[in-house]
């Protein structure tokens, strides 16, 4: 009987049981099966590990969530990037810098080494800014008023592989107040976008939630993917201050999962290089017999 073994981690997390989980298998299999121990696991995704042999592009990823394949994620590619470094052993400890190579090509990630904590890092894909779309209707899908939702900023899509709805709401506590239900937009849109991110812009950054029911996910405590394209499109309109390099971006604390995703930004508004990271616990690992 083949067995099937397992890594699951803590994302985006400053101590156990919070930020977003991960389970990581060490292997590829055939794409029915690796749907299938996604769904069984049921965590919000399953990233699946093809070792290379190469240091600078050590493993391929495959990254499941319950109901399908995403072409690129970010926390799968954080937490990927910590049990390659720091579990599994398949770069030397010398080695900041390699890429992942996942569906959407290869991304670049490094790890850092702070008082004995290790942080992972990607480098968000090029970002693409779509179409933007309707306040009331966007709020109306929030069970929200049209006055919650920010002033000046339009609610629009943009993807970094995985196209998300970017809602900015005027404070933290219409965050919380937030929940997305299916049906209200176009189906065509609802069909072809990763979640619904809503946030709120705070001093150090933003408070977020990501609601993503046509993935099979609820709502997500730590969503990388669309962290980098969130600030990009906070830089693209002026919605962050210019000189400024570094931020936070808090989310999950509604679900009592709190994670703290890092946002770096180097380049210009138009073209920014956008950077996030932050801390991965190893909370364990089991296997599958069958």
């Amino acid at each position: 009987m083949p067995q099937i073994s397992y890594l699951l981690f803590d994302v985006f997390a400053e101590e156990a049981f919070a930020g977003n989980q991960l389970a990581v298998v060490p292997q590829h299999l055939d794409d029915g099966t690796m749907q299938k121990i996604a769904n069984e696991l049921n965590v919000a995704e399953t990233v699946f590990l093809r070792r290379t042999g190469d240091e600078a592009r050590p493993a391929e990823l495959r990254i499941f969530t319950p109901r399908n394949e995403m072409p690129f994620a970010g926390h799968p590619t954080i937490g990927a990037t910590f049990a390659i470094a720091d579990v599994l052993k398949w770069v030397p400890p010398a080695r900041e810098h390699f890429a992942l190579t996942e569906r959407v090509g290869d991304v670049a990630v490094r790890v850092e080494r702070q008082d004995g904590k290790l942080f992972a890092w990607l480098r968000t894909p090029p970002v693409t800014f779509e179409q933007e779309l309707d306040r009331t209707v966007c709020a109306a899908s929030l069970g929200l008023a049209l006055t919650d939702l920010h002033e000046t900023l339009r609610p629009q899509l943009v993807s970094a592989g995985n196209p998300f709805l970017f809602v900015a709401l005027k404070d933290p506590q219409t965050v919380d107040r937030a929940l997305f239900a299916l049906g209200h937009l176009e189906q065509a849109i609802e069909d072809r976008i990763s979640g619904v991110f809503v946030f709120a812009l705070t001093e150090s950054g933003t408070y977020a939630r990501m609601f993503a029911p046509m993935s099979g996910i609820a709502e997500d405590p730590a969503t990388g993917s669309a962290t980098g394209p969130l600030f990009a499109y906070l830089r693209k309109y002026g919605a962050v201050d210019m000189q400024r390099k570094s931020f936070v971006s808090e989310q999950g604390v509604k679900l009592g999962r709190r994670s703290v995703l890092h946002v770096r930004i180097e380049g210009d508004a138009a073209s920014p290089h956008v950077d996030v990271g932050g801390q991965t616990i190893f909370m364990g690992e089991g296997r599958f017999n069958f």
